[in-house]
């Protein structure tokens, strides 16, 4: 199971540890367009998606702000609200169908009984998403539009032949229009 390939791969928990940690998380499925969370709301599970993409965004007037779309083999929840139980700050849209195992937060409170050395691996997963979303903030200050792309893309290529381009630009924080400019010129070149 991939679930307990990622635990092992990124949490660095014991074998005999993991597989306690994995019977934690449930199976679940959402449809094309079903929310696995909604902004003002709760979010009240971590999941790891076995299947699909999950956009996050935001509402800003008529236009939306793509902040992340997650995929195969990642972790997803409003970190914030899920830890700290405030309010979610953003929409969680699934793009297509979803297969995903969730732990809520009861359960994941209970990892500390489950794994000794576990406020050590959260902190360390905290942190890495900190320096995730670190380095989204550097490359948007620092990059120029194709670069971002081509970084980007390196990083992310099935993401451009499965997500439509629109969610993609403005994840990059640029227009549908650029993003196509510069799609074409490294396709030509």
């Amino acid at each position: 199971m991939e679930l307990i390939q990622h635990i092992q791969n990124h949490f660095r928990i014991p074998l005999d540890e993991v597989a306690k940690v994995a019977a934690l998380f449930q199976p679940s499925q959402l449809k094309k367009e079903a929310f696995y969370s909604k902004k003002g709301a709760y979010c009240s599970q971590l999941s790891f998606l076995q299947k699909g993409h999950i956009r996050i965004f935001d509402q800003q007037g008529d236009k939306e702000i793509t902040q992340w779309i997650a995929g195969p083999g990642q972790l997803i929840t409003d970190l914030r609200s899920f830890v700290f139980q405030h309010p979610s700050r953003w929409q969680m849209q699934c793009l297509d169908e979803v297969e995903l195992f969730s732990i809520d937060r009861k359960n994941f409170e209970s990892l500390h009984q489950l794994v000794p050395n576990w406020a050590q691996i959260e902190k360390e997963f905290i942190s890495d998403c900190f320096i995730t979303l670190e380095n989204r903030v550097f490359s948007h200050l620092t990059m120029s539009a194709e670069e971002r792309y081509l970084h980007f893309y390196n990083y992310n290529p099935e993401l451009f032949t499965s997500v439509p381009q629109q969610y993609l630009a403005s994840m990059l924080g640029m227009t549908p229009e650029t993003f196509s400019r510069i799609r074409k010129k490294i396709v030509l070149s």
